[in-house]
């Protein structure tokens, strides 16, 4: 198996597991067992047990950001971007259900977790939006009066919230497009000036 093959295979395994178990439940030969690895594997390519959850997240945000940006790179419309964003993002989560229980359970649960992986993939993965808010009010679509940071908090729970209840499936399964565009309908319409129509 090549080194790449392994590597993968073990952050596959360990979203698994952290999902199934928890991050502080999981042991390193949870991981290895469901990698089909021998323990000592693991630990040639990572550091400990944080470091892989860590590294799930930043491969797996990271892999999410460059699909994001691709798709954003052919629109100009803060509206159209708002939506692509919300439709890639509940995509993925909702096909990878454990990434979307593992980033719900263990983003909240580990305040040494937060403090270090919100300085990272995540944080630029959020910045998407409040970058296409800005452009929305350079645009003078969106009000000036709403603070973009603010919005990517509020965007993003939304999203994150509808992955949660998809990954314990605990509500109706809504299909991503219409979640998509219930999701936009309620925050465009605080977002948009008086004189500008709903397009999402």
């Amino acid at each position: 198996m090549k080194t790449s093959n392994k590597h993968s295979k073990i952050i596959s395994a360990a979203t698994k597991v952290f999902a199934k178990k928890g991050f502080f439940n999981a042991r390193i030969s949870d991981i290895a067992k469901e990698a089909k690895v021998a323990d000592g594997t693991i630990y040639l390519y990572f550091n400990n047990k944080f470091d892989i959850l860590i590294s799930v997240f930043e491969e797996e945000i990271g892999s999410l950001i460059e699909q994001v940006k691709k798709a954003l790179a052919v629109e100009d419309d803060p509206r159209k971007m708002l939506e692509i964003f919300a439709r890639k993002h509940l995509s993925v989560m909702k096909k990878n259900k454990n990434l979307a229980e593992v980033i719900q359970i263990e983003l909240r649960q580990s305040a040494k977790l937060i403090k270090d992986y919100r300085n990272n993939k995540f944080s630029e993965y959020i910045n998407i939006i409040s970058s296409i808010v800005i452009l929305g009010q350079e645009q003078n679509i969106y009000r000036a009066s709403v603070h973009p940071n603010l919005v990517k908090l509020a965007f993003f729970g939304a999203l994150d919230e509808i992955s949660r209840i998809w990954a314990v499936g605990v509500a109706p399964e809504y299909t991503v497009e219409e979640t998509t565009q219930q999701i936009l309908e309620i925050f465009c319409c605080g977002l948009l000036l008086p004189n500008e129509p709903l397009r999402c």
